[in-house]
């Protein structure tokens, strides 16, 4: 308990490399809450039954000296990134971890699963967990709280934390592009004005929850990952603008929405974090950012791999230092990282300036 009220009257600084402070003085996160997919999924998979999983080598070959957790790349993923810029911890742990610890639970935790999406089907054909199932493990999660902080607490704990949602990209490239059910019952506008709206209804449900400070990952640059160059970008494996366009479309409907919302909810901050953009400039200016190599990964051959087919039998790039995948789906350490240090700046500012 003692802990947990120093925690709640603490002032946290966030510099960024120049010394700008980017969260306010009086500003404090007692801990993060993540939902959604791979991204930010530290090893919530490994607890299913499903072939989407990555904890076995050379996933977190960087990670803890080698250890492979479920996280989806060779170290840290957005959400550790993300609990360390924030102050509250170093490493975001996965909910279902049976090892997880008191302090854990009261600092945050993720919920999400890898292969998941906001739609329902998509889940459910990779064998995950939806978001449906996700909030209810928040609900369990918020009566253990309860049970070790006590009511007042537990709901300062959950009012001042920063929640993250990351979820759409597996809609998109392995649902309604692989599968035909969703593509027989809806053209492209119309599948992501359900997902806009299947988004602005799980915002909702967190925030009637008592989630106050919110962000949501838009769509990254589908036709740019490493795999869509490969399925779809020809002999020199091109990004695919076909696939950029649908982001592109998918986000100008989110934020809309998002805009509304966050107008409509008193005293809560609902803020769309661009992974487009920050991704298209990292792709187009590899050097500047310190990067060689941004059309495949670092796991195999890059073009193809992911998950099963990434193994101790796959061979390994020499420096994944100089990769922004590490698969061909997922960022490496050094991406996420990159990724995190350009859009933290707004961020902060967009969650904790008023």
């Amino acid at each position: 308990m003692k802990v947990i009220l120093i925690c709640l009257v603490a002032s946290l600084y966030i510099h960024g490399n120049d010394g700008t402070t980017y969260l306010p003085d009086d500003a404090f996160v007692p801990a993060i809450i993540a939902f959604g997919d791979s991204l930010l999924d530290p090893g919530n998979n490994n607890y299913l039954k499903t072939l989407t999983k990555a904890n076995f080598p050379p996933y977190g070959k960087d990670f803890l000296g080698g250890k492979p957790t479920g996280r989806f790349t060779n170290g840290k993923t957005l959400g550790d990134f993300l609990a360390k810029a924030l102050g509250v911890k170093e490493y975001l742990p996965a909910y279902l971890d049976p090892l997880i610890k008191d302090n854990d639970l009261l600092t945050g935790v993720s919920f999400a699963s890898g292969g998941t999406g906001y739609d329902p089907l998509t889940s459910k054909l990779a064998g995950v967990i939806p978001l449906s199932l996700q909030l209810e493990m928040f609900k369990q999660y918020i009566l253990k709280i309860k049970a070790k902080a006590g009511e007042e607490a537990a709901k300062n704990i959950i009012t001042n934390s920063v929640f993250f949602v990351s979820a759409n990209s597996n809609d998109f490239l392995t649902n309604y592009y692989v599968f035909p059910i969703r593509r027989l019952q809806y053209d492209v506008p119309g599948y992501g004005n359900k997902l806009v709206k299947l988004a602005v209804d799980f915002i909702q449900e967190i925030h009637k929850l008592g989630a106050r400070r919110i962000v949501v990952f838009s769509a990254p640059p589908y036709g740019c990952i490493p795999i869509e160059r490969t399925i779809a970008g020809g002999v020199n494996r091109r990004c695919i603008d076909k696939y950029n366009k649908v982001a592109q479309m998918f986000n100008g409907m989110l934020k809309q929405e998002i805009q509304f919302l966050a107008s409509s909810l008193p005293e809560t901050r609902v803020v769309l974090a661009d992974f487009y953009n920050p991704l298209i400039s990292i792709i187009e200016n590899p050097q500047q950012y310190g990067l060689e190599v941004t059309d495949k990964g670092c796991c195999g051959t890059g073009k193809i791999e992911m998950s099963f087919t990434c193994n101790k039998l796959s061979k390994i790039c020499r420096n994944d230092s100089k990769f922004l995948f590490w698969d061909s789906l997922h960022p490496t350490e050094k991406g996420c990282n990159i990724y995190i240090n350009l859009i933290l700046p707004d961020l902060m500012k967009s969650l904790f300036r008023y």
